[in-house]
């Protein structure tokens, strides 16, 4: 037995190579060492740290509403005349895009402006024209009154004559009738005389023709007191008159200045209406030029050609403006919604930028760029997400210049760290990331 023992070994040293490197002849089995140190190694990685995340896909926006894609619309219809610019052009504040040419009847003329004109400065004239007549009727009115307090004074005067004359004829009528008593007592007397035969007859008649030229002067005398009454009342009648007169006059021309002022009052409505009319003519036919609001890039011309007819409020051209300051559109869903506050960091890659992303080891990235969440919506959009905005992180590398609006965007926000192992046993049981709050979150609660 010993012998074939020995044998068998001098048989296996003549063994050819080949065969032992096929049969593994005299080697010792590794595996166990390389599975064990694969075990150690995922063991290690499991304890690694992971930036916990939620991925979401976009596009390139502006913050400002005045910064996005705008339609350039026609403010009248009309007819296009003439085209300053194509497609693809960059066009300053200021630039005519278009000329049209109005369709409408009422301002088909020319000279609508001008005429609008005239008949604004005939009724501005109408409006002096009217104003003077008021100051001539005041005037007028400042006559009469001067004139009737004349009068008036005049009338006084003589009332205070005739007063006087009274004063002067009631004394006469006074002497008139003690002359008349006094004949008429001779008088009587001398009829006693007569009947006693004491006088003659003709001294009787004397008497009598004393009494009787003294009863008329008395007479005379009472009637020049009654006239210079009369005469009075006449004047205090004359001062009414006049009075009424000039107020009769007074109020005829207060009644000229209302009206008069009414007529300034329409004349005026209708001066407002004009100069309306004028500013409307004058901004319909600035109008008639399409003006770049603002400066930017023609992308889309909707009408082309000459002659074509546009609509009121009809899109013309459509232009991105050129100074726009970028922001991302990022759509979350809602059970991570409230993992995601104003403030946030978030890292974002950009479509046409190469970029390799870890996404659990963000500083591992390359082709990233920083951003921070700048608005939440709190509502849900058609898509049953809720809208946030991001904008460029001031701290971090500037996005690219080359950035275009509508460009497609992926951002990751950045949740909390932890270990692999644990990011693991949370994505088997489908638990949502851990939630926490930026500082400058909780600084803006506080």
């Amino acid at each position: 037995m010993k012998k074939t023992i020995e044998n068998i070994n001098t048989e296996s040293n003549f063994t050819p190579k080949s065969i032992r490197s096929i049969y593994r002849q005299d080697k010792t089995n590794q595996i166990g060492f390389w599975l064990l140190g694969v075990l150690l190694f995922f063991m290690i990685v499991l304890f690694l740290p992971w930036t916990q995340n939620i991925s979401s896909t976009g596009h390139v926006t502006t913050l400002y509403q005045d910064q996005r894609p705008q339609q350039i619309n026609t403010v009248i219809p009309g007819r296009i005349v003439k085209w300053y610019i194509k497609e693809g052009d960059i066009i300053k504040k200021g630039d005519t895009i278009l000329q049209l040419a109005d369709t409408k009847d009422d301002y088909l003329d020319s000279n609508l402006v001008l005429r609008t004109k005239d008949q604004l400065i005939s009724k501005e004239q109408k409006l002096l024209f009217y104003d003077a007549k008021i100051n001539a009727i005041e005037s007028q009115i400042n006559a009469i009154e001067n004139n009737r307090e004349l009068k008036i004074n005049s009338y006084e005067n003589k009332i205070e004559q005739y007063k006087r004359k009274l004063i002067s004829d009631s004394s006469e009528v006074v002497s008139a009738d003690i002359d008349y008593k006094i004949a008429t007592e001779q008088l009587t007397r001398g009829k006693q005389l007569y009947n006693q035969g004491a006088i003659a007859l003709v001294e009787l008649e004397r008497r009598t023709a004393q009494n009787n030229k003294a009863l008329a002067i008395l007479t005379e005398k009472q009637q020049k007191l009654l006239n210079t009454k009369q005469e009075i009342n006449i004047i205090k009648i004359d001062i009414n008159s006049s009075r009424q007169e000039a107020d009769d006059k007074i109020f005829k021309s207060r009644s000229e200045i209302a009206s008069s002022r009414g007529e300034i009052a329409g004349t005026t409505g209708e001066v407002a209406k004009n100069k309306n009319v004028l500013a409307n003519y004058i901004t319909r036919g600035n109008q008639k030029w399409l003006i770049a609001p603002q400066d930017g890039q023609i992308i889309k011309a909707k009408k082309s050609g000459i002659n074509e007819m546009v609509k009121e409020g009809e899109m013309i051209v459509e232009m991105v403006p050129a100074k726009i300051d970028h922001a991302i559109e990022l759509f979350i869903e809602p059970m991570d919604l409230i993992l995601i506050n104003p403030g946030q960091k978030i890292r974002m890659i950009f479509d046409g930028f190469p970029a390799i992303v870890f996404s659990g080891w963000p500083d591992n990235s390359y082709g990233t760029f920083a951003g921070e969440v700048s608005m939440v919506e709190n509502n849900r959009n058609e898509n049953g997400k809720f809208r946030i905005l991001v904008i460029p992180d001031s701290l971090q590398k500037k996005w690219p210049k080359e950035l275009r609006t509508g460009t497609g965007a992926k951002g990751f926000a950045l949740l909390k760290t932890v270990p692999i192992w644990y990011e693991l046993w949370r994505q088997i049981n489908g638990f949502p990331p851990d939630y926490y709050k930026t500082k400058a979150t909780i600084k803006n609660a506080k």
